[in-house]
């Protein structure tokens, strides 16, 4: 029986050692950012337009259960694709790039994103590239785990906790970009303008368009430069630019907004989630523990050998006993502080907003209002310009109006 009380001892001593806890990673694995080394020729620089990132979240998710909030990841939606705008900019390949509301922002390529994990150690997001074509690129997933340093006081703040991700997926896109033929980027360019025009006026341009049996869409024709059509429309097209740069400042004030209270959750968030497997593991072990001692103690036979042996079995089985009582009861405490982290990290997740602020835009000398998010914004600003197109009005002056800007929200 004494055996019995060793073995006991011996398998509870082994989950006590310090090699039974979660292993933390302190410096994160990274990747350099590709950077144009010399301005490539503009016409060959193509757009691109970055869609919010899906949420990811499972229609049956239960935050207590997944430690994913719904608020968290309608911030991350947008927070995640201006950061990649940044990047992408940053890396001085492309032309203008913008955080586009939906895909009826024509232009040259559009990247969409899925937030399939992100809990400030780990992330994981499902890009997916396309053309203007509608010739897709790649679609791939991209992760990383953040280490300590990666939120360390110390750290080059200019560089995202997440930041392989982002150049990765920038330094991919090159690379892509740079085996078309010089014929190809012309083409992705020609198409997205044609887009537009056929979209403004489906029965001038439409047939410029044919979409082949794969998909494709190609330029049939193309209308003659010295066209007056051509010029209207390219100057409604700026313009129309002009309101998506302006929305991309509410994406921006959003971003560098909500970067503090941000960047804290995730940091906090991380800590919370290591905290929590170690609890987790710490409180099965101990649960495990008291009950292999408990076993152990109930086993032993306190009525063998003299009556001095017997009473010492006796208070020996009363100490396991309890001491086995004790260890499974702290593994149960440990379970319920490992549920008061995941309630931490849900109490960080409440002050993320989604509207966009209203924008003025002026149109044959009258002011236009518009409201809501940016998408909804940008859905009323489309309707505004096929209103004008249809009226066929309005195009001279609208390239003489000024800049869409932002009003501020009437008080009282």
């Amino acid at each position: 029986m004494q055996s019995i009380n060793r073995t006991a001892l011996t398998f509870a001593a082994c989950f006590l050692l310090p090699g039974c806890a979660v292993n933390e990673v302190i410096t994160a694995e990274e990747t350099e950012l590709v950077v144009a080394e010399a301005a490539p020729a503009e016409e060959l620089l193509l757009d691109i337009g970055i869609i919010p990132f899906a949420e990811g979240i499972a229609k049956d998710n239960d935050p207590a259960d997944s430690g994913v909030y719904e608020e968290i990841r309608s911030a991350e939606s947008r927070y995640l694709a201006y950061h990649l705008k940044t990047t992408l900019q940053g890396s001085g390949h492309w032309g203008a790039v913008r955080v586009v509301p939906s895909s009826s922002a024509f232009t040259d390529v559009i990247i969409n994103g899925r937030i399939e994990e992100s809990d400030g150690e780990f992330i994981t997001l499902d890009v997916s590239v396309s053309d203007a074509r509608g010739q897709a690129w790649y679609r791939k997933s991209y992760a990383t785990q953040t280490g300590v340093s990666s939120y360390s006081i110390n750290r080059d703040r200019r560089m995202d906790p997440y930041q392989k991700v982002f150049n990765d997926i920038a330094n991919d896109l090159r690379a892509y970009v740079a085996q078309l033929p010089p014929q190809s980027v012309t083409a992705i360019q020609q198409v997205s303008e044609l887009q537009f025009f056929a979209d403004m006026s489906p029965q001038a341009y439409g047939e410029h368009l044919a979409t082949d049996e794969t998909g494709i869409v190609k330029a049939v024709r193309l209308p003659a430069e010295n066209d007056p059509a051509v010029d209207r429309l390219r100057q409604i097209r700026e313009r129309d630019r002009l309101v998506v740069d302006t929305l991309n400042e509410h994406y921006a004030n959003f971003y560098y907004g909500i970067a503090i209270p941000y960047s804290a959750w995730r940091k906090t968030s991380r800590e919370e989630s290591i905290n929590y497997r170690q609890v987790k593991r710490s409180a099965a072990l101990q649960t495990l523990m008291g009950a292999v001692i408990l076993a152990g103690s109930l086993a032993v036979d306190t009525d063998s050998g003299g009556r001095s042996s017997q009473q010492v079995n006796r208070d020996l089985q009363a100490i396991g006993i309890q001491q086995g009582f004790e260890a499974m009861m702290g593994g149960f405490t440990r379970r319920s502080e490992a549920s008061m982290h995941l309630e931490s990290i849900a109490e960080l997740s409440e002050s993320f907003g989604a509207e966009a602020a209203p924008m003025a835009v002026t149109v044959e000398g009258q002011s236009r209002r518009l409201t809501g998010t940016a998408a909804a914004q940008y859905e009323s600003w489309r309707r505004i310009l096929k209103e004008i197109y249809e009226s066929e009005t309005g195009f001279v002056e609208v390239a003489e109006d000024s800049a869409p800007e932002r009003i501020p929200e009437p008080t009282g």
